[in-house]
């Protein structure tokens, strides 16, 4: 069975799908490969709990197509050697919709 994630960072969206036996340093080698990174410089975790990268996906969530598990990343900073604290831009909200056009009750 597939897991599907959505890995967040800043303004970041990456959106991945691996098997549910897939361990946590599967996906930072899946990571590396788009970002650039290594996976040592990695972190990621899931409702502010850091993943293992021994323990299989499996154990922390089920990630379905419709509901992706959403997993932040947090980068190790090159200059100072520490890990950066997670940050996640939340998405913008789309505006009101104009008066003009609301459904009018009346017109029904």
């Amino acid at each position: 069975m597939e897991i599907f994630l959505m890995v967040r960072r800043h303004k970041t969206t990456i959106f991945l799908d691996t098997r549910e036996n897939a361990t946590v340093a599967d996906v930072k080698k899946m990571l590396s490969g788009i970002i650039k990174r290594p996976p040592e410089d990695q972190k990621l975790c899931y409702e502010k709990q850091i993943l293992d990268e021994r323990e299989e996906l499996r154990h922390y969530f089920q990630g379905r197509a419709q509901s992706p598990a959403t997993l932040g990343l947090m980068l190790r900073d090159p200059a100072t050697g520490e890990f950066e604290q997670l940050h996640i831009t939340e998405y913008s909200q789309p505006p009101e919709l104009p008066s003009a056009m609301e459904k009018d009750d009346e017109s029904l």
